[in-house]
């Protein structure tokens, strides 16, 4: 099973979540590659099995330009019979925009034919342990769905 993950990070979080999740994944034998979403098309999404997004919501919820630009891209694809998932930080102080771009781009997902293979997972600011065991689960549930 090939994995692809896609992270947005501007403080190091959300990269930081895109690694505990690759090595999980590697652990249950998916082949993974990550990139920033600075240097990746939306379109490499169409060489994998199961389609990763992780993203900061930066303040009330408004995208920057490279998330979405990539938002745009991934609109366009037909990523039907496709697995994804959703992951993010976010501040709890920003109330109803916390984490808001994760479930933007897991209503994407869902527009464009993918299957959820497991819920968001939203953290606030940095990964701590209770991080660590969300992205754990869901990574295994991930597995779970596709490794059968």
């Amino acid at each position: 099973m090939k994995a692809r993950i896609v992270y947005a990070s501007m403080t190091g979080n959300d990269e930081d979540m895109a690694d505990i999740l690759e090595e999980d994944l590697q652990d249950y034998g998916f082949e993974v590659e990550s990139s920033d979403v600075s240097f990746t098309d939306a379109s490499d999404y169409l060489e994998s099995d199961l389609c990763i997004f992780i993203t900061y919501t930066y303040g009330e919820g408004k995208m920057t330009d490279e998330i979405a630009d990539f938002y745009e891209q991934l609109k366009t694809l037909d990523l039907s019979g496709k697995h994804f998932a959703v992951m993010g930080s976010g501040d709890k102080t920003y109330g109803e925009h916390f984490c808001e771009n994760v479930f933007d781009y897991e209503k994407a997902f869902k527009e464009v034919g993918a299957i959820e293979a497991s819920a968001p997972v939203t953290i606030e600011n940095a990964p701590d342990d209770d991080a660590i065991d969300k992205i754990d689960n869901a990574a295994k549930e991930m597995a779970d769905l596709l490794n059968g």
